[in-house]
């Protein structure tokens, strides 16, 4: 296989903070291709960085989205910024194949530009943009731009030389949405790298004595249920009568104030601790140290099909998990959650409450969790996907 020069283009995350495009990037690394990532700037961060041999361009990032109006100017203002990059990458350095990650779709846009040269794209279709954009408001947002985004999901897809799907779902949706073949797809699944990321002490003093540690660990966004996990801990207490818990909440996310005044609004003050967003490096440890993992994420046809980089987190430190009855849920987690009635935050309670007062169960759950990691569903069996698509892009270049 010929060493491939990839750029990748990555808006909604910080380098090497998204888990998923950091896997990659380090994967195609070690395999000898030349990877560039451009990104957007964290706190703190360099503009321009070298991570284990991957080089980072990173652009200012745009303020936090709020709106149709707000979106429209993040994504409009960081399309520019990538193509201004990818030039400034072109020029110095050059690059075989654009490997988009999105959303935006509209980074399709960029890969045009320089398919019209000869340069491969890659769509890493990390989320269902239009199912995404009615789960962030609620189902109830424009039907117009509902359809504007389902044809840029398509042009993307039809564009690409090759598109990545994150889950069978994904891959379905693809060939009947957007008229794809199975051979144009390859599934690479979320999943934790344990030759990287290996066991960590638990985090201590984070509950009192005698208290059970539920966790949460992930992006407090509008869909991502961190609401109905609130009021979920509201019926533990109110109607299971239960004050020997402490829900920690880690992450940040653009419905986080909303979610602090709920808490306050539930009287959860006390039974409830925010951490913030804890670095990678140190997330494991804080995961080690609850007994009880929560997925909140309610369903809808986002949440339905998507795969959460959370519940493999969780069964990778070998913790039971409770969960809404979502389809990709069962695919992911299997026997290693509980699940509960769709939406319902009382069900949801009732399987805290079950697992609680289980240790035997708990760490039943825990154990299956981790060998299902271990067998299929680690980066390490993920990775030989990715690989696969970038030999098959070098054989047909070198042909």
């Amino acid at each position: 296989m010929k060493p491939l020069r990839i750029l990748m283009l990555l808006e909604n995350n910080p380098f090497p903070q998204d888990t998923r495009v950091r896997h990659e990037a380090f994967a195609l690394s070690r395999a000898g291709h030349t990877v560039s990532v451009i990104c957007q700037r964290g706190k703190a961060q360099p503009y321009f960085d070298c991570i284990e041999g991957v080089r980072v361009y990173r652009f200012p990032a745009p303020a936090p989205a709020n709106g149709l109006i707000g979106y429209v100017w993040e994504y409009g203002y960081s399309t520019i910024a990538f193509l201004l990059l990818s030039l400034w990458v072109f020029f110095r350095l050059g690059f075989d194949v654009i490997h988009a990650h999105n959303p935006p779709d509209t980074l399709v846009f960029i890969a045009l530009l320089y398919k019209c040269i000869g340069k491969r794209f890659v769509f890493d279709h990390h989320d269902l943009s239009p199912e995404m954009y009615y789960a962030r408001f609620g189902g109830q947002g424009s039907k117009t731009l509902y359809r504007i985004l389902c044809l840029l999901e398509k042009l993307s897809c039809r564009v690409a030389d090759h598109v990545i799907a994150t889950n069978q779902s994904y891959k379905q949706l693809e060939i009947e949405r957007d008229g794809l073949s199975e051979d144009q797809i390859t599934i690479v699944r979320n999943g934790p790298d344990l030759d990287r990321e290996g066991d960590s002490p638990p985090v201590v003093d984070l509950a009192l004595p005698g208290q059970i540690l539920i966790g949460y660990a992930g992006v407090i966004g509008y869909h991502d249920g961190v609401d109905y996990l609130l009021r979920a801990l509201h019926h533990l207490r109110n109607d299971f009568k239960r004050s020997d818990f402490c829900c920690i909440v880690m992450g940040e996310g653009d419905a986080l104030a909303d979610v602090k005044a709920l808490c306050t609004q539930l009287g959860l003050d006390q039974q409830v601790r925010f951490v913030g967003w804890i670095p990678h490096a140190q997330l494991a440890g804080y995961i080690n140290a609850v007994s009880i993992c929560a997925a909140p994420e309610p369903l809808n046809d986002y949440n339905n099909r998507s795969t959460m980089i959370k519940i493999t987190e969780y069964m990778a430190a070998a913790k039971p998990i409770v969960a809404f009855d979502l389809f990709e849920h069962h695919v992911t987690a299997g026997d290693a959650a509980l699940y509960a009635q769709a939406n319902d935050t009382l069900d949801f309670a009732c399987q805290l409450n079950t697992l609680m007062d289980n240790a035997r169960l708990r760490a039943a759950m825990g154990r299956c969790g981790r060998e299902r990691i271990d067998k299929s569903l680690a980066w390490v069996h993920q990775a030989e996907n990715l690989l696969s698509v970038y030999a098959q892009l070098s054989e047909s270049r070198r042909n």
